[in-house]
């Protein structure tokens, strides 16, 4: 069955894309929760010509996303967290975690939009995070989680 995208799902695809799900996919979850429509000739014609007009927009708006890239490189991020014995965490860190911590540097990005290889953090130490930004910037993060220091 193939579906025009009407906003972004995960492992999928983008908003505006012309995917291929398997029937029961498209017609008792995409469609119904309005994340897609059905990818008829016509529908087909519409987005076309609707991507034509959206291109020149959408030139800004990854010139912006590129802008914030270079700002979250700049970035140093340190997350505390209380450290058992080791360098093993009690609990763990994740993508909330760390919008959380960018949110506080000043530049606000959804946690949808961070992923971190493994899910979450057990363990102190530098690691790697995907952000992205725009269908086209995709930003490897680098943050440190730290030992927090302990209050007598």
């Amino acid at each position: 069955m193939e579906l025009i995208l009407k906003e972004d799902v995960q492992n999928l695809g983008f908003k505006d894309d012309v995917v291929t799900v398997k029937n029961g996919y498209g017609r008792n979850y995409l469609i119904p929760q309005g994340l897609a429509a059905l990818a008829t000739p016509s529908a087909k014609k519409v987005l076309a010509e609707n991507l034509r007009q959206k291109a020149h927009k959408e030139k800004k708006v990854v010139d912006e996303a590129n802008k914030l890239a270079e700002t979250l490189k700049q970035l140093e991020i340190k997350i505390p967290a209380k450290v058992g014995t080791g360098d093993k965490l009690f609990g763990s860190i994740t993508n909330i975690d760390l919008a959380a911590a960018i949110e506080k540097a000043g530049n606000e990005i959804d946690k949808k939009y961070i992923s971190i290889k493994g899910g979450s953090i057990k363990r102190t130490g530098p690691y790697v995070a995907n952000i992205r930004l725009h269908r086209e910037v995709i930003v490897d993060f680098n943050f440190d989680v730290i030992a927090e220091a302990k209050s007598k």
